[in-house]
């Protein structure tokens, strides 16, 4: 599964951005897809997971401000983040695994994208 993302860069607080990941390499069916971060000096943090039982789910911190949509068409999840604070600037990452371990696609994703700077100034 290839992953390449697109979008991201500096905003001011309030505002939004979306960041984009194109997905190829096997069939759609076969994997899910979210997004995690890293902000400077911190661990891995999921935004956009899914687990069994529960599915889309999104971190405390960005709940109500940031959604997961996908275009089946185009072979593209986004990630739209509204009413950015200077706290989620990070390094993003659009990440996949197996579907059959989607518990696992946030804590031990298989397939990263090459990350995008989101920068939120105060």
């Amino acid at each position: 599964v290839q992953l390449v993302q697109s979008g991201g860069g500096l905003v001011q607080a309030g505002g939004s951005l979306r960041l984009s990941c194109a997905h190829s390499g096997s069939t759609s069916d076969d994997y899910v897809i979210g997004w995690i971060r890293q902000a400077p000096g911190k661990e891995y943090e999921g935004v956009s997971c899914i687990s069994r039982g529960v599915g889309r789910h999104y971190a405390d911190s960005v709940k109500g401000r940031f959604s997961f949509s996908s275009d089946g068409a185009k072979n593209t999840v986004y990630l739209q983040m509204d009413n950015l604070k200077p706290e989620d600037t990070a390094l993003y990452y659009c990440v996949a695994t197996g579907t059959e371990y989607r518990d696992y696609l946030c804590s031990h994703p298989d397939y990263w994208g090459q990350g995008t700077q989101v920068t939120v100034s105060s």
